[in-house]
């Protein structure tokens, strides 16, 4: 299903809907970074996807030509008239669509008369911009996590989550800690009506099972690599003695034992080192 700006107005203007820079409403006009995401996301026939902000569908169809099974969660209520007309007139059995905030909905219960169930799915979203981080930290904070996330983000937000140690950040390690990141594309503004004022990417992961379960939970882990990014200006030593109560010998024994440097700043860590620090701070 390709969209023209013009053909998108119309249906605006028939929907009374304004593109709002509050839900990150900036509707794909390109078929190619399409493809590329559902090539990236491996969909198959049969397969369970979680969509966020379908907005008019020119993801979410291309997903169901594919044999998807989609649940979308779309916050924008002055679309439902468009969606039960589609859904009157093209029988969109494997289409449920469930209304409101994506960050409170997808934690909730299962909810009377709705197919969906959190647990073995896929992610695949053109993701508003304002809700990024928080939308990947809920997903990957799920007791039942996604086989894999395919979304499109921010350019800088892609290049963040995919950052090498020098340049990590809570983002990166919260991420990585899951699997490894890469950009599949980028996609430019021009691609999207209205045109944003940066140009996004593509990012997938396929998320693994975490080792670590023995020995930390993801508590544990992420509250002391919170504590060691509380002030990047800081070498780490500084911010996890204080942030866990932890002498200040000690924890420089401990970065010298796992990157041979006690002067070391959080963002140069790698994951695996974060996790090692870890188990000898736990």
């Amino acid at each position: 299903m390709y969209l023209t700006p013009s053909h998108l107005k119309q249906l605006c203007q028939q929907y009374d809907l304004t593109p709002s820079k509050k839900y990150g409403q900036n509707y794909l006009i390109s078929q190619a970074p399409i493809e590329k995401m559902l090539d990236a996301s491996g969909i198959q026939s049969g397969d369970k996807v979680v969509e966020i902000g379908p907005g008019f569908g020119v993801l979410t169809f291309a997903l169901l030509e594919r044999g998807a099974d989609v649940t979308a969660f779309e916050i924008e209520r002055k679309l439902e008239p468009y969606w039960q007309e589609k859904k009157k007139i093209e029988k969109l059995r494997n289409l449920e669509i469930i209304w409101g905030d994506v960050l409170k909905e997808i934690r909730s219960p299962i909810k009377s008369g709705t197919k969906f169930e959190i647990r073995n799915f896929k992610v695949v979203a053109n993701l508003p911009y304002q809700i990024t981080s928080h939308v990947l930290r809920t997903l990957l904070e799920l007791d039942h996590k996604p086989e894999s996330i395919t979304v499109m983000v921010q350019k800088e937000v892609a290049e963040r989550i995919v950052a090498k140690p020098g340049d990590m950040s809570i983002l990166a390690v919260s991420v990585q800690y899951y699997g490894t990141p890469h950009i599949v594309c980028q996609v430019p503004k021009g691609n999207f009506w209205p045109s944003p004022k940066v140009d996004s990417a593509v990012i997938h992961l396929d998320i693994q099972t975490s080792n670590h379960a023995h020995t930390f939970t993801d508590e544990e882990f992420f509250k002391i690599v919170r504590s060691g990014f509380a002030n990047k200006r800081k070498q780490l030593w500084s911010n996890l003695s204080k942030g866990l109560f932890i002498e200040k010998i000690k924890v420089q024994k401990f970065l010298v034992e796992v990157c041979g440097n006690e002067k070391v700043r959080a963002q140069e860590l790698s994951v695996e080192q974060w996790i090692t620090l870890v188990k000898k701070l736990t």
